[in-house]
């Protein structure tokens, strides 16, 4: 089975006695979600593969690893290896199904977990780091949020037209690495101080446009 992307959408295909068919992931009974993950990947990637300027190399890395962790999610639900193709650097990667030796194995590791954790005391759960994070966030806000203002301002001096298309190619350019990043450990609180900087600068425009 291979794992592509076609016009922003995922697509399996395979191959059978009347040759190579492909499906919609939505009608595999694959896991919960992961359909729609893959489609939602597919999505991105298509953004990102025709971003002009090109998108840079954190939305690239993003999109690579997040179709890697997908295709082996993939491979575990059909219990097949899954051939995927990297949107991105047109890398062929094939994604070995995890074996029963080793699901079971995994298995009873996890019970032994289970049963030392059950033994002792519960394990601690690794909390939400908010204070260093929204500290994160809020310096990139400041900084995004003074940059689109500064540049808005700038630009609106010469032409509004010309300002708001400013606006939109660097939204459009950085919506794909945003996306991406608001799931990642370290980087979504990055991704929400870009998303809250942009909308305090908009606001911000919008008052002194009204003023």
């Amino acid at each position: 089975m291979e794992l592509r992307v076609q016009d922003g959408r995922a697509v399996l295909a395979g191959r059978d006695d009347a040759g190579e068919r492909e499906v919609d992931p939505h009608t595999l009974p694959l896991g919960a979600g992961l359909a729609d993950a893959l489609h939602e990947w597919a999505k991105v990637a298509d953004a990102v593969t025709r971003a002009d300027p090109p998108a840079d190399g954190a939305a690239s890395a993003l999109v690579t690893r997040r179709g890697r962790q997908l295709a082996g999610r993939l491979a575990a639900d059909m219990g097949t290896p899954v051939e995927y193709t990297d949107p991105v650097t047109g890398e062929l990667v094939v994604v070995e199904a995890p074996s029963d030796e080793a699901g079971g194995a995994g298995e009873d590791a996890a019970e032994e977990l289970e049963g030392e954790a059950a033994d002792g005391e519960p394990e601690p759960q690794e909390e939400t780091p908010w204070g260093t994070g929204l500290t994160v966030s809020f310096i990139v806000a400041a900084v995004v949020t003074f940059t689109v203002y500064t540049l808005s301002v700038g630009l609106g001096e010469t032409s509004q037209w010309l300002a708001l298309l400013a606006n939109v190619l660097v939204v459009g350019g950085i919506t794909p690495s945003v996306w991406l990043a608001r799931k990642v450990p370290v980087w979504r609180w990055v991704a929400y101080g870009v998303v809250a900087g942009v909308l305090a600068a908009w606001l911000s425009l919008l008052l002194t446009t009204l003023l």
